[in-house]
């Protein structure tokens, strides 16, 4: 896989179909790793999928014409004024190859264009590999760490990000 030719790219309200396709990929492919579920998700209508494509601030990696990874940014209105970064995901036989990063980038990119200088996520304490790209990328523990709202056996750990 050609890393350098690896885009990425703001998705928009046309992308719902794609933004249905990688989120169900990532829901399925490691459940653990998110807030909501496969069976949840894949129940949403396709007019319920174009609404979280005109609302989220999501970014698509893509690699001739197919898609790679998928990552959101935006509020958390339990944290006012912080940008968060939500939904990473990387397609299996992509990872390791810089598409993580690329995402993870678009997503500080977007929190500096709201004029934030710190971005916040979660990530479950799970998924190690998730846990261990992120704080090699920079991320450090806020020591903040709560359980899933789905599932009380899973906790998640809050991580933030200087942008300065």
């Amino acid at each position: 896989m050609d890393e350098a030719k690896t885009a990425v790219r703001r998705g928009g309200p046309e992308d719902w179909s794609v933004l249905k396709s990688i989120r169900l990929e990532a829901l399925f492919d490691t459940p653990e790793a998110f807030g909501s579920t496969f069976g949840e998700s894949s129940s949403w209508s396709d007019a319920r999928w174009r609404k979280a494509a005109q609302d989220w601030h999501f970014f698509l990696a893509e690699l001739e014409g197919r898609t790679l990874g998928m990552v959101t940014a935006g509020f958390n209105d339990q944290h006012p004024g912080t940008g968060w970064m939500y939904g990473m995901y990387v397609t299996p036989d992509a990872r390791g190859t810089g598409v993580a990063t690329k995402l993870m980038n678009a997503a500080c990119e977007w929190a500096l264009a709201q004029g934030l200088s710190q971005l916040h996520l979660q990530v479950t304490t799970i998924v190690s590999r998730a846990r261990a790209f992120y704080e090699k990328s920079g991320f450090v523990s806020t020591g903040e760490s709560i359980t899933m709202e789905r599932d009380p056996s899973i906790s998640l750990i809050t991580m933030v990000r200087d942008l300065g």
